[in-house]
Order: structure tokens, then C-alpha cells, then sequence
């Protein structure tokens, strides 16, 4: 007996391509054509966890920053004093 596990017999994909794509399209595609101009006009900041579950979606993380820039703001304000 060998010790080596059986291989498992893969099965034929239903690889067909669907009417609505063009083939010669697909295969003329350069791949990151446009990441560096995606990356330039995005500033994604990942949250960690803890942070991101305490917020329902981006409209409340940018609410809550915005309000802790107006706080440091008069805070900065009031300690110049």
C-alpha cells in the first residue's frame, strides 16, 4: 500500500464562454491597465475590526472624524489660550 493520498479525479469545467462577452475583447485586455490611476483618486484606510464593527458604514466613520476634527480644533483652540 502506497502512502501516498489518491489523487481525486477532477471533474470537466463548464468553461463556455457567454454570448454576451466579446472573445477578442477578453483576450486584447491588459491587466492593471488603469490601477495606478484608480490608486491616485483613492485614499482607502483600512479600520480594524473593533474599529469597523463599532461604525454601520462609511457615512458614520466620516461623521464621527469630522466631529473629532472639530473637537481637536477647539481644543487646540482653548489650550493656545
Amino acid at each position: 500500500m502506497s502512502a501516498r493520498p489518491m489523487k481525486k479525479k477532477s471533474e470537466p469545467l463548464d468553461d463556455e464562454l457567454r454570448p454576451e462577452y466579446d472573445a477578442a475583447l477578453i483576450r486584447s485586455g491588459v491587466r492593471g491597465k488603469y490601477a495606478e490611476r484608480f490608486k491616485a483618486g483613492t485614499n482607502l484606510v483600512p479600520l480594524a475590526p473593533d474599529v469597523a464593527a463599532a461604525f454601520p458604514n462609511a457615512q458614520a466613520v466620516n461623521d464621527a472624524l469630522r466631529l473629532l476634527i472639530k473637537v481637536a480644533a477647539k481644543a487646540r483652540a482653548h489650550s493656545s489660550k
